[in-house]
């Protein structure tokens, strides 16, 4: 079996084998292939497209690429979560607590963010002490012990996928429905859940900007799962503004920690929700959604879901005492507030901007080398659909360094339009594909 034939093969429209497709990945991941080859076939496969077929052999041969996590030692159904990330989306950090007081055993590898803001990891490590460096032993332990562990993705975790996806990212062809939906789910089998529920974003904030494009790779990535025998559930949902009201390391941790004592913004409250009903249905624990949302409030409602946490923060190092006093999470030294120069209706929020202004303020990462800073950030006062006064508090923005404000302050106000008419409020929730 020869590259060319492959790279020749898939330029003329034909559908690849997955012997041919197992050679390609074995042979790259070892290094034996060369980029220049592996270039040419992902260019083939952008204009010629991935069948069905060839897009599960891609994806499976990527997940074998190298370790596959083995959870059998862990009792109960274990159920994944997957967000393709937004801005404010900080849903692992009450969903998990919330599903694990349920009975659900939360077995979750996550990442460090590189963009706006700081991944689970980062977020989580402004608990002090907090660590994920744990060993598969001690990953396993603390799942069957408490019901949640969140460990650091291992270098040999789908490799083939990491080793692609540099390439993609430098010769144009990230954005090809077949290789995003087998990249993300790749990682999700090697993880070794038995079941998976995906959160789709869609909107200014996401990488999928339009619904459609988003829908269609929510529906390719429960059709891969589930091919792939693992119960796979989607839903889709709004990003077109940030997620809740916070925007920033320590400031989304307090606010997860605020909905998990039953005070959070509506939209996260409610992506909370759905995305746990799903997770508590796959896992065996509830009948149908309104069961589910019943155990979900119940959680809350008694302090169960909050109490989880604390014991979860406490069992990877971190002080469990800053769940019931927020006080004690990283603090930016200026808070400022920022004023709308007009009356009106916020009828847009460009939702990346707000990415750039938390990253401005030093909350996420340029490169993979930067220092993030835990306390900073932005948390909206207003959101669209709001009415909102000349002179009244937009934003507030928690900065370290005065010349970093003023750049977020202009940045923000740029993002925010305020209009005479008050706009549709569309539903946040745009479906459930299972």
């Amino acid at each position: 079996m020869r590259m060319y034939d492959i790279i020749m093969k898939k330029r003329n429209g034909g559908e690849l084998s997955k012997e041919e497709i197992d050679f390609f990945i074995e042979g790259y991941t070892r290094g034996e292939i060369p980029d220049y080859q592996v270039s040419a076939l992902m260019m083939a496969v952008y204009f010629r497209k991935m069948t069905e077929g060839e897009t599960l052999a891609l994806t499976l041969a990527m997940a074998h690429s190298g370790d596959m996590l083995d959870l059998s030692q862990i009792g109960g159904i274990k159920v994944d979560k997957h967000s393709t990330g937004g801005v404010g989306d900080k849903t692992s950090l009450a969903l998990t607590p919330m599903v694990a007081a349920c009975g659900i055993p939360v077995a979750k590898m996550s990442g460090r963010g590189l963009g706006h803001t700081g991944g689970t990891i980062d977020k989580l490590e402004s608990f002090p002490g907090f660590t994920t460096a744990l060993t598969t032993e001690q990953f396993i332990r603390n799942v069957n012990r408490i019901g949640i562990a969140i460990m650091g993705q291992t270098a040999d975790l789908a490799p083939a996928d990491k080793k692609l996806y540099a390439l993609r990212d430098v010769t144009a062809t990230v954005d090809d429905m077949s290789l995003i939906a087998s990249s993300i789910m790749s990682k999700k089998l090697a993880a070794g859940a038995d079941a998976i529920v995906l959160d789709v974003k869609t909107g200014s904030g996401a990488f999928m900007k339009e619904e459609g494009n988003a829908r269609a790779l929510a529906e390719e990535m429960v059709r891969l799962g589930n091919h792939a025998g693992r119960r796979t559930i989607a839903v889709i949902s709004d990003m077109d503004q940030p997620l809740g009201f916070a925007v920033g390391n320590a400031l989304e941790v307090e606010e997860a920690i605020e909905t998990l004592r039953g005070n959070g913004p509506a939209d996260f409250l409610e992506l909370c929700m759905t995305l746990g009903s799903q997770m508590l249905i796959a896992g065996g624990k509830a009948a149908d959604r309104s069961s589910a949302l019943a155990k979900l409030q119940a959680v809350i409602e008694n302090g169960s879901a909050l109490d989880k946490l604390a014991e979860f923060v406490e069992a990877q190092g971190g002080d469990p005492k800053a769940v019931y006093d927020t006080g004690l999470l990283p603090k930016a030294s200026v808070v400022h507030e920022i004023k709308s120069p007009v009356e009106g209706y916020i009828s847009h929020i460009a939702c990346d901007e707000v990415g750039i202004c938390s990253l401005i303020l030093g909350g996420g990462r340029e490169t993979k080398e930067s220092v993030i800073d835990l306390s900073v950030g932005i948390v909206l006062r207003k959101k669209v659909g709001d009415f909102v006064k000349e002179g009244e508090t937009l934003a507030v923005i928690h900065a370290n360094r005065q010349e970093k404000l003023e750049e977020a302050q202009r940045r923000y106000l740029s993002a925010c339009t305020i209009t005479s008419e008050k706009p549709e409020v569309r539903p946040f929730i745009k479906g459930i594909i299972a």
